[in-house]
């Protein structure tokens, strides 16, 4: 195996009002996929060379001819009935395959960049966990060295206390805290954004 270390991409497949449904209430779908789009672009070329073998894991079914290159990314389907659940399989896979450091992240995140990830890769060589604060009260990344069922379990996921509960979970072990960041769930998150702002030139005619 050429690395030990795994990037796991959580990523929805983007059709019109199934993704961004928070920011799509404001929006619209359309703008609000429009949107999705643009991240997933980003996403995919930030991850593209890192240094890491790399899966995508997506939600309903596996795209074959999309923005993730298969030169470069492994794409696996999310399998389970929560979030929790299904981080936990693709965490459980990546260490049953060899693989000694692992990190996952969403697609979403336009305030993320590659230096970002292989920074949290290096923590994870002296920490056992590696954790990227998001200012809504969740994660826009976590990495360990050893699985840990409980960081998944009893989670009110993609609400503002997702951190803290998994902090809580944490609170005996090695853990390092990235620097937080925004990640895009709300017309708020982007609304003072230049990046965003053609995207939201059409809003009023959702």
């Amino acid at each position: 195996m050429v690395s030990k270390n795994l990037l796991l991409i959580f990523t929805r497949n983007p059709e019109l009002g199934k993704c961004k449904t928070r920011l799509a209430a404001t929006i619209g779908d359309q703008s609000a996929l429009e949107i999705y789009k643009f991240l997933l672009n980003h996403t995919a070329a930030l991850t593209q060379d890192v240094n890491a073998a790399k899966q995508v894991w997506y939600s309903e079914e596996i795209w074959t001819d999309d923005i993730w290159d298969t030169t470069f990314f492994d794409k696996r389907l999310q399998q389970g009935s929560d979030l929790g659940i299904r981080m936990a399989n693709a965490f459980q896979e990546g260490f049953a395959s060899g693989f000694e450091r692992i990190i996952i992240i969403g697609s979403d995140m336009h305030d993320l960049d590659k230096s970002d990830i292989e920074n949290a890769f290096d923590v994870l060589k002296s920490k056992d966990f590696v954790i990227g604060p998001a200012e809504d009260g969740g994660y826009y990344l976590f990495g360990m060295n050893a699985f840990n069922a409980n960081v998944f379990q009893n989670k009110t996921w993609g609400t503002e206390t997702v951190l803290k509960d998994t902090l809580n979970d944490l609170k005996n072990e090695n853990v390092q805290l990235l620097e937080e960041r925004n990640d895009i769930d709300i017309y708020e998150d982007i609304k003072d954004i230049k990046v965003f702002q053609p995207f939201l030139k059409n809003m009023n005619s959702k």
